[in-house]
């Protein structure tokens, strides 16, 4: 099962990979961009509860896609780059073990723990 989901996440980043692709962008803006949603981790530093709800916002793939139907109907590319960024991110993030959070602890996912005690 594993390997059949991680196989789904990865063919969801190459679709993000695509609908960058026809974004008017220049490719070195997708790899320059595709950490950025990681910020949402310095949540933690306030508490495990504000920091697993603001990570899991900017990883919920459908919040991603959202912000990309959004910046298609209002003709915003800046609104579908971040759509894209979301989207391609959340599935890379879910192809090497890492989902969203609940609220006790960063490693403890939908996922799984993550982390040393998971080894």
């Amino acid at each position: 099962m594993k390997t059949l989901l991680k196989t789904e996440e990865l063919l969801m980043f190459i679709l993000g990979v695509y609908l960058f692709s026809v974004l008017d962008y220049q490719w070195w803006w997708f790899p320059a961009l595709i950490l950025v949603p990681d910020i949402g981790m310095l949540g933690y530093v306030i508490s495990p509860k504000v920091g697993a709800i603001i990570y899991n916002g900017f990883h919920h793939k459908g919040i991603a896609i959202v912000f990309y139907l959004i910046g298609i109907y209002f003709e915003i590319n800046v609104l579908q780059l971040i759509g894209v960024i979301l989207f391609s991110h959340a599935a890379m993030d879910r192809i090497f073990g890492y989902g969203l959070k609940y609220f006790d602890a960063f490693d403890n996912t939908h996922l799984g723990k993550i982390g040393k005690h998971n080894n």
